[in-house]
């Protein structure tokens, strides 16, 4: 199946703009910044914790902890991925027990993502709380589950795909609606 650009729903000044919104949102909804750290989700979902992060810094003058999770074993399709899936490793300095864990992905769209994510959190400790901020939620919900902070609400139907590049991973910032080729079928 080959993918074609459908549209164009954020450039780097609107990923910019959502990252700085999410962080100020998130330093109001918790009261300033104690106790708190940033855990992202691999892959794309790193580089944007990491952003927030530094946003925070920028605005609060105080330096989050920021961790690396990878899901992989945590999935419930996994074995429909792979036979030997490609496991990452989850790189968490510092003790989740007691702290409020805001949970960054890149797109929430079933919940089940988020949902392996939690599984790996817990796994780790007790925090006091989990809370997740996401750049782009799709909708189409197959989990009881939302986002707490998101940058931009984008409805799509079942076919399409939502395309996150970062420059970290994909050398720019922008977000795209992807639909199937039909010349390709």
């Amino acid at each position: 199946m080959r993918l074609i650009k459908k549209a164009q729903i954020m450039e780097t000044d609107a990923v910019r703009r959502a990252l700085t919104r999410i962080s100020h949102e998130i330093i109001e909804r918790n009261r300033g910044t104690e106790n708190l750290a940033l855990i992202g989700i691999r892959t794309r979902g790193v580089p944007l914790a990491q952003r927030i992060a530094a946003r925070i810094a920028e605005i609060e003058d105080v330096s989050l902890p920021v961790g690396i999770l990878d899901i992989s074993l945590y999935r419930d399709d996994l074995t429909s991925l792979a036979d030997q899936p490609i496991v990452n490793k989850t790189e968490i300095p510092f003790p989740v027990a007691d702290k409020t864990i805001v949970l960054v992905d890149d797109v929430i769209y079933t919940g089940r993502t988020v949902r392996a994510a939690l599984d790996g959190i817990i796994d780790l400790g007790r925090p006091n709380a989990i809370q997740l901020a996401v750049l782009i939620d799709r909708g189409h919900r197959e989990l009881p589950i939302r986002a707490d902070f998101v940058g931009k609400n984008v409805p799509t139907s079942r076919q399409e795909l939502i395309a996150v590049c970062l420059t970290e991973e994909d050398g720019e910032d922008s977000v795209y609606i992807m639909a199937r080729d039909p010349d390709a079928e």
